[in-house]
């Protein structure tokens, strides 16, 4: 009984501990949206890794509502949210045009929604990629017609 649980005990811990490196290898569920604007999806709750934090409101067309606490040592919301693959789009001359924000897309072409920005309420005067973050401010991107 003994020879069983020293051949077994380290088989069955091996197994587990693999299991374990799997779920955190996928991002614990995070899943990521497919097409040429492609992020990741996120629930609700805090994301990311920093000595900065702020509030960020996603309001998809169907005024769904994702509340996410960021948690970054970028600089800008642009980049921050870049990094956590939070939102993707195209670099213009204005700077970067947000298509898709957490796995959803506004298509002005199409239907002439768009990702408004918002600062603490407030529609924003600068885009996410050239707005300093504030400590605990809280930025909204809502598509918007």
């Amino acid at each position: 009984m003994k020879n069983f649980f020293k051949k077994t005990l380290p088989l069955i811990l091996c197994l587990v501990l693999c299991a374990a490196m799997t779920i955190l290898a996928t991002g614990c569920g995070v899943k990521k949206s497919e097409g040429p604007y492609s992020t990741k999806i996120y629930k609700s709750g805090t994301i990311g890794k920093g000595a900065t934090s702020f509030n960020l409101d996603v309001v998809n067309a169907e005024g769904k509502t994702v509340n996410l606490k960021v948690k970054t040592d970028e600089t800008t919301v642009g980049a921050a949210l870049l990094k956590l693959e939070v939102i993707a789009g195209d670099d213009s001359e204005y700077g970067l045009y947000v298509k898709c924000v957490n796995g959803d897309v506004a298509d002005y072409d199409k239907d002439q929604s768009y990702w408004a920005f918002y600062i603490n309420g407030e529609y924003a005067m600068t885009g996410v990629d050239s707005t300093t973050i504030e400590a605990d401010a809280t930025y909204t991107l809502k598509v918007e017609k």
